[in-house]
């Protein structure tokens, strides 16, 4: 379960006030601004850096103490000062007016947690372990930032671009889906991320042409996925896939609510029993749907139902369990 609910907040043109005026602060000011925030700071004294930043016009700054009126026209507010007096009075008077107020490192006096970014504009991805291992979440962001494409912004953009176009021309949200996943997964993406417009421009059109001659597929199809012992992390690359693009999750009691949530957010999820599985994926097939049937063992009676009704089918066998012999081997050196 969540502890905090994650959203993106808009800054651009708003005023955002921090509070303290050294490193802390200076890394917070940064970030405001990079999303176009009015920063305002209220701090005795200021570090050589943030000076330069209200030498530079970028910063005003209050040389002076907190007061409550500083909160007035303010969107958010960042407490980067370890006077721990100073930070209870500023927490309380954010909060009584209904301000998101941050108290960096301490997340009892904080409404909201910094989560830590990466940025590959306009694409952001925040990692945040609720306060309670800021270590743990730089380490995951320094994992994304080698496994993502430094370009990877410039295929979002080139996305922007033509998303319009797209919404018009294939009005079923099934249809842009599958069109976006050709997209992102084949050439065109290839040709954005290395940079040739161009030839991507030409691509994504010729594909959308096809998209909008082509017929709507009068029938989905429905993958049989052996679900493993229950860990997420054992389920196969190919079971993730098919679970990241289903429109339909059907499952049964077996199946471990940790694998059921690996699938795609917005996709349908179906509980059913055994007797009224085979009927539920036919109807779901005959909808045009595409569907992923976890199953906790590697047994799927709905096979021969689905086969004589003409319903497409694949079978994804999953990572069998240890026995119980094996998994209580210990080893010694």
């Amino acid at each position: 379960m969540m502890q905090n609910f994650p959203l993106f907040l808009s800054l651009r043109d708003r005023r955002a006030l921090v509070v303290g005026g050294g490193d802390p602060a200076a890394r917070k000011i940064e970030l405001l601004l990079s999303a176009g925030a009015r920063v305002s700071l209220v701090a005795e004294t200021v570090t050589g850096e943030i000076a330069q930043l209200i030498a530079d016009g970028r910063v005003s700054w209050a040389g002076r103490v907190f007061e409550a009126d500083e909160l007035e026209g303010v969107a958010i507010v960042i407490v980067a000062s370890d006077d721990a007096l100073l930070q209870g009075r500023v927490s309380h008077a954010a909060q009584t007016r209904g301000l998101p107020v941050n108290v960096v490192d301490t997340p009892s006096l904080s409404s909201f947690i910094m989560p830590a970014i990466v940025d590959r504009g306009p694409i952001t991805i925040a990692i945040s372990t609720g306060g309670s291992a800021p270590a743990l979440a730089r380490r995951l962001r320094a994992e994304i930032e080698r496994a993502l494409p430094a370009a990877i912004g410039r295929l979002a953009r080139f996305a922007e671009i033509f998303r319009a176009q797209v919404r018009r021309t294939l009005a079923e949200p099934r249809a842009r889906r599958r069109f976006w996943d050709r997209v992102f997964d084949g050439r065109v993406g290839e040709l954005a991320l290395a940079g040739d417009e161009i030839a991507a421009r030409r691509e994504l059109i010729r594909l959308l042409d096809s998209a909008r001659s082509a017929p709507a597929p009068a029938q989905g199809m429905v993958h049989l996925v052996g679900a493993g012992p229950g860990d997420p992390d054992l389920l196969t690359l190919k079971a993730h896939q098919l679970l990241q693009r289903a429109d339909v999750i059907v499952y049964d009691r077996l199946v471990s609510p940790e694998v059921i949530a690996a699938g795609r957010r917005d996709a349908e999820r179906l509980l059913v029993s055994p007797a009224e599985a085979a009927q539920r994926l036919l109807a779901l097939a005959r909808s045009g749907k595409s569907v992923v049937r976890l199953a906790a063992t590697e047994s799927f009676p709905e096979i021969e139902a689905l086969s004589l009704a003409g319903v497409s089918l694949e079978v994804v066998p999953g990572v069998p369990p240890l026995p119980p012999a094996a998994s209580s081997v210990k080893f010694s050196g």
